[in-house]
């Protein structure tokens, strides 16, 4: 979310567009615990927290982390605007806990003080689920002023990918996903023996398809599909069709893909050209949604890519398989 929409119409208190940030699915719960309801911010990271949580990031110092209260404190426009730009929980934490190690679990709303301080001190002041490159290594005198740095970086990574934009019409564009469609396996049955299966993908208004396999429940497709990204964009919607000549196509299942993950990390880091090869976000397995097992988002060779397997929704059987491809417009 950029701070122009709200510069247009900006009422005269800053605590209502805090309030109305705070609104946001993703800034209901803290960021650090999950703790629902959270009444505190920290301003210059850009993310709502809980009152247990505020007290461990007090204890930061102001240099790292500056607390406030979302009803009780006055913001400044500095502030409301890096709250903006960040664009809330989910937004900084793609970024503060792109790599959490195995054996080291997120502190829940009932965590002891002793665990909440060591997990929120390693995300944000020791900096140990940052993407190397971002880590900050330093003394104790010089950390105040390596940690300003570090913030504008994370700053100005989010300024430079929000004002990329392209518009068509009354559509702004934020750049192109490229979608592979590689392959599926166990379809379901449409025709006598077996189905002539093809791939239809929407996103916002756009659709597109992939060519249709005759006679075939485990078709490899290898096809790759190119779709603009609004900056109002939604799930990646995907449906799969058994081809019929002289009767409507037969759908054999559904799902969706969450792009906030990919997208997120993407804007965030900049140039992937940059960097090597590392994974810099996930999207992780529930059951509200249809990923067989998590899925990574990583720079390979220059590019940000993430591999996706899905069971398909609302039929007997079905996998599917992607490979996307976030392109920035400037790319």
């Amino acid at each position: 979310m950029s701070s122009r929409a709200y510069e247009l119409g900006r009422p005269a208190s800053g605590k209502r567009i805090i309030k109305d940030l705070l609104n946001q699915s993703d800034n209901r719960f803290c960021a650090d615990c999950g703790a629902p309801d959270p009444k505190w911010a920290s301003a210059n990271i850009g993310v709502f927290i809980c009152l247990k949580c505020c007290g461990v990031h007090r204890s930061l110092g102001t240099h790292i982390s500056k607390v406030l209260s979302v009803t009780l404190d006055d913001w400044s426009d500095d502030e409301i605007d890096s709250m903006i730009e960040v664009g809330g929980n989910s937004s900084a934490n793609a970024i503060y806990e792109a790599f959490i190690p195995e054996g080291v679990k997120k502190p829940g709303p009932d965590t002891s003080h002793e665990e909440r301080m060591r997990f929120i001190r390693s995300k944000y002041e020791l900096q140990e689920f940052l993407k190397p490159s971002l880590r900050i290594a330093s003394r104790p005198s010089e950390r105040s002023t390596l940690q300003s740095s570090f913030s504008r970086k994370i700053m100005d990574s989010f300024r430079s990918s929000n004002s990329s934009k392209n518009s068509e019409g009354m559509v702004e564009f934020i750049g192109l996903l490229k979608v592979k469609v590689m392959k599926g396996t166990n379809l379901a049955i449409r025709d006598m023996l077996s189905s002539d299966p093809y791939v239809v993908l929407n996103l916002g208004h756009q659709t597109a398809q992939t060519n249709v396999i005759k006679s075939n429940l485990n078709p490899v497709w290898n096809q790759e599909l190119m779709l603009s990204v609004p900056q109002e964009f939604g799930p990646l919607k995907l449906r799969v069709f058994d081809h019929d000549t002289f009767s409507a196509d037969d759908i054999m299942g559904e799902a969706e893909v969450d792009l906030q993950p990919m997208i997120t990390s993407a804007m965030a880091f900049g140039d992937a050209g940059m960097f090597g090869d590392m994974q810099i976000g996930k999207w992780l397995k529930s059951h509200d949604n249809a990923l067989i097992k998590d899925s990574t988002v990583n720079i390979v060779d220059g590019k940000v890519k993430q591999e996706v397997s899905l069971k398909l929704q609302n039929v007997e059987s079905g996998e599917i398989e992607l490979e996307l491809e976030w392109m920035p417009l400037d790319q």
